[in-house]
């Protein structure tokens, strides 16, 4: 019978005797759950750091095209670059710094370029790239807390961070909830519960995907993700594409591809030398 730990299975051996084997379940990877408040205060920083990242995120995404929602957020990997430094104390290469140049010349021109341009969209964007920087970089530092284990890291991440946004629901959008319960329909509901849904399976995806393949990997399906997402933008909500700003999609998504097989190589090159 499965136990969410494992299955056991009987099989024969040489002998003709039957014996018990652990057959691993997909669910055998997840550890068992317990919720220690010492330690949830521990992860609290990396919480409200994630509330920030979400926050910012949703705003971009409310106040910019979509076509130019990469844009945006495209100074992610240079803030990450920069808060490593301050942070970890974590250098960077020539090459590495050259791949960031390319983001940051493609944000402008992008900037510049997009016909609809929104200052406190494009701001949100800035700050939700803020967020994303420091929230990879605190979830190296509080994984010693979880004993190494993402999937704790996450479980805690995502209780503290459920807490925190209740009074920012309350006082930001407690009326308009309130108004809305009566007069939305199950439909609208129900989309807003498959979207939490799948929002919280994209987090276990993402966290698979790493596993199972390479942050490389990932980074690039992330990169294809974003081409994909900006070219429906023009195609299905009719925005405006002009040169500049599709230039500077290009830049932005050719540097951060540039960036991830940069920063691969170099975490390759001390394992040639050995």
């Amino acid at each position: 019978m499965g136990n969410g730990r494992g299955d056991q299975s009987a099989i024969k051996d040489g002998k003709g005797k039957e014996r018990d084997v652990k057959v691993d379940s997909f669910f055998s990877q997840f550890p068992v759950l317990d919720y220690d408040s010492s330690v949830a205060l521990k992860i609290l920083p990396l919480s409200i750091i994630f509330v920030g990242m979400i926050t910012f995120n949703n705003l971009c995404l409310k106040w910019v095209e979509v076509s130019f929602y990469n844009v945006a957020r495209s100074l992610t990997i240079v803030f990450n670059v920069v808060l490593s430094f301050l942070i970890l104390s974590s250098p960077s290469s020539p090459r590495t710094l050259g791949a960031l140049g390319i983001v940051v010349i493609g944000f402008f021109i992008g900037s510049s370029g997009e016909a609809n341009f929104s200052v406190r969209g494009t701001t949100a964007g800035i700050m939700s790239s803020v967020f994303v920087s420091l929230n990879s970089i605190f979830t190296k530092k509080l994984l010693t807390h979880v004993q190494d284990n993402h999937w704790r890291l996450t479980f805690y991440n995502n209780v503290n961070a459920l807490v925190l946004f209740m009074p920012l629901i309350v006082v930001f959008e407690g009326g308009r909830v309130m108004e809305g319960l009566p007069t939305k329909g199950m439909m609208f509901w129900s989309a807003m519960s498959l979207a939490g849904v799948m929002g919280f399976l994209i987090g276990i995806v993402t966290v698979l995907q790493i596993k199972a393949t390479s942050p490389l990997t990932h980074n690039i399906s992330g990169t294809a993700k974003a081409a994909v997402q900006s070219g429906l933008a023009f195609w299905i909500w009719g925005n405006e594409a002009t040169g500049k700003g599709v230039l500077g999609i290009v830049m932005v998504l050719g540097g951060s591809l540039t960036y991830m097989f940069v920063k691969t190589r170099e975490a390759r090159q001390p394992l040639l030398v050995k």
